[in-house]
């Protein structure tokens, strides 16, 4: 996570606020596909794989990206624009 973290702080350059809502979108669909075919359908668990832990990463997953985002712009004194 301190890797997603510094990813986000360090590497995006964004132009606005937007970029980083559709960063989150894009993540957390890569994340619920790639979860799903390469873990779910491949392993096939017995108990099921979608517990609370798991939508709990999805929803940092989400969330991350639009937090640090609008951190960014408010420290830099830029207005919002969705």
């Amino acid at each position: 996570m301190l890797c997603v973290k510094w990813v986000l702080v360090k590497r995006i350059k964004a132009g606005s606020f937007s970029h980083f809502i559709w960063l989150s979108i894009i993540w957390t669909f890569i994340a619920i596909t790639c979860e799903y075919f390469l873990l779910v359908r491949i392993f096939n668990p017995t108990d099921g794989y979608y517990k609370l832990d798991v939508y709990l990463y999805y929803l940092v997953t989400f969330f991350l990206p639009v937090f640090v985002g609008w951190k960014k712009f408010i420290r830099n004194n830029k207005e919002v624009i969705f």
